[in-house]
């Protein structure tokens, strides 16, 4: 019986996991099937064709390009976030790991430290 309550918590887990995608996706699609619309609309939506739906006009290409610095930003922001993704449970666990954990860890933050440093003297950092 033991076995069985450590394991219940992870079933209602995957239970909500899975069924609420599901119920979603099944509520969106019988939804689907009635179609209200506000009163003063087209049949047709021609509207909703539109790029913008509030009216406006285009104005440009809609295939515009973007700075590359952005993905630099957004590879900085994994490299750090994944750092925090390891350092929570480390910290939590730290009294029952031992220094092998704590000198690892080390290591790692002088690694992820010596990357940003890296960066930043490379001038990546800086907007121009």
């Amino acid at each position: 019986m033991a076995e069985i309550e450590k394991y219940s918590s992870v079933a209602v887990f995957i239970l909500v996991a899975v069924g609420l995608p599901a119920a979603l996706l099944l509520g969106s699609y019988l939804f689907s099937f009635i179609r209200i619309r506000p009163v003063g609309t087209e049949e047709d939506g021609s509207a909703k064709r539109e790029s913008y739906e509030s009216g406006s006009d285009p104005i440009g290409q809609a295939w515009g390009r973007f700075n590359i610095r952005y993905y630099f930003f957004a590879l900085l922001y994994l490299l750090f976030a994944v750092e925090a993704i390891f350092l929570f449970p480390w910290a939590i666990r730290l009294k029952h790991l031992g220094y092998e954990a704590l000198i690892a860890m080390f290591v790692f933050l002088g690694i992820q430290i010596a990357g940003f440093i890296y960066e930043w003297r490379r001038g990546g950092l800086e907007w121009e």
